[in-house]
């Protein structure tokens, strides 16, 4: 057991980071300029054998690629700008599909756009790249804070006299006073800490599926132009799909439990999707396409003494925000390093109580995205829901209590205990109420009473 007087990092002291993505680069980036606030000289390692420079999956972190405008802001105020070089395009509505209707959402204020970018350099077959990989960008920060970059595969990592030991491919073990597990949950180094001797166990996971559809620039302006499309549809195996534009690429994702080739077959011959994208398949075919793990939950022993789990290889926002929970959870891991320890107390006491508010949040996600699907099994709720949100955009001023609900819940822009305690307001009960209620009596002919009252 160490004496936890002396789990502190001190000038001098090696800290090893496995994995360049966004956690990896916050933590590193963090840890750098409080270090510098406290007279202290750190060396920092990132190991990150992806290269981002390159298009297609050899630089790609396998993600929509959606920066909500909660994360924007709040990196804008760390002095971290997502320059025009790196956003593909700022989005400042949702366009909502079900089954009969299609309703628009803007943006409830002009400053809150979302942010659409590439992980990597681009999908796979791009002609020209004309914008900057993301995580390359994030990198280029921590290294600019003095962290370095080892461009090599882990191998193998252990505890050696109770510090870490990183070997990484065509190089030496190298001991460091902290181990940092940034490498996201698709990686093959989660297998690594597992059997590191914490316990640590990786979150569950679900399987989704990602397409980046070439429609070219003319088009994806023209039939997108600064709007996300979600899709409310009763597909078995589906719980969220949506097309996200971003240059001359559009971004298809679909999220469930079940989400197979076939689940991705009938999405694309929806009525609903053919009318928005005739070409949607033809342009599938040869699309680049990932299908990656999301974590569905939290980890089992994200920390031990000198060793941290950050990212979603620790926690993260259920179904959206992953980007979002990496810098959270980064910066209250180099905080509490810095400022209180390394010890596994040190980071149970200051660390997961983070990790825990996100993971008490998810629980409220789960209810809301499973109200969501049971109302989609029942159009004429989706129908009364489309009319709320319908009526409260086409009012200047006014609550727009279920808009709220719907931009919050897909844009992972508020925590989903802001989202639940919107809906328990009376008014919105009452509302609700009553335009399931109209949805229900006009369910009979095929919605076009409603249809008719979207669009006038």
């Amino acid at each position: 057991m160490n004496d936890n007087s002396e789990l502190k990092l001190n000038n001098g002291s090696r800290i090893g980071v496995i994995g360049g993505g966004p956690a990896g680069s916050f933590f590193s980036h963090f840890l750098l300029r409080q270090a510098r606030l406290m007279d202290m000289d750190l060396h920092v390692d990132i190991y990150e054998s992806r290269d981002f420079l390159s298009a297609g999956p050899k630089g790609c972190n396998m993600c929509a690629g959606v920066i909500s405008e909660s994360l924007v802001q709040a990196l804008s105020i760390e002095g971290i700008n997502l320059p025009t070089s790196v956003v593909q395009r700022g989005i400042d509505s949702y366009v909502m599909h079900s089954e009969t209707e299609t309703v628009t959402i803007r943006t409830p204020s002009e400053e809150m756009r979302i942010a659409t970018v590439h992980r990597g350099s681009g999908p796979k077959g791009i002609r020209e790249t004309r914008w900057k990989s993301f995580d390359r960008h994030l990198l280029e920060i921590a290294i600019e804070t003095g962290a370095n970059l080892v461009s090599r595969r882990v191998k193998g990592i252990s505890l050696s006299d109770g510090k870490p030991l990183i070997c990484a491919k065509e190089g030496e073990a190298q001991v460091y006073d902290l181990l940092v597990g940034a490498t996201g949950i698709n990686s093959p180094s989660l297998s690594l800490f597992e059997n590191l001797g914490i316990g640590y166990k990786r979150p569950s996971t679900r399987k989704t599926s990602i397409t980046e559809l070439p429609l070219g620039l003319d088009a994806v302006s023209e039939k997108f132009g600064s709007s996300m499309h979600v899709f409310l549809l009763d597909l078995e195996g589906l719980d969220f799909a949506a097309f996200i534009p971003k240059g001359e690429f559009v971004t298809m994702c679909l999220i469930g439990d079940g989400v197979s080739r076939e689940t991705v077959d009938s999405f694309l011959d929806h009525p609903s999707v053919k009318h928005l994208l005739p070409n949607a398949r033809s342009a599938a075919a040869e699309a680049c396409h990932c299908s990656p793990n999301i974590s569905l939950g939290d980890a089992a022993n994200p920390f031990g003494d000198r060793v941290v789990m950050i990212g979603d290889s620790g926690v993260s926002r259920l179904n959206k925000d992953g980007v979002g929970s990496a810098y959270r959870t980064a910066k209250a891991a180099a905080k509490t390093a810095i400022f209180e320890g390394i010890s596994s107390d040190d980071f149970r006491k200051h660390y997961w109580p983070i990790c825990r508010k996100i993971s008490r949040d998810n629980r409220l996600g789960s209810l809301i995205f499973t109200t969501v699907n049971m109302m989609k099994g029942a159009q004429f709720s989706v129908r009364g829901s489309l009319r709320m949100c319908q009526k409260e955009q086409l009012k200047q001023g006014g609550q727009r209590r279920m808009s709220m609900v719907f931009w919050d819940m897909f844009t992972g822009s508020a925590p989903y205990r802001e989202v639940f305690m919107r809906t328990l307001h009376p008014f919105f009960f009452s509302r609700l109420a009553w335009e399931v209620a109209m949805g229900f009596r006009f369910a009979g002919d095929g919605g076009s009473m409603v249809r008719r009252e979207l669009w006038k």
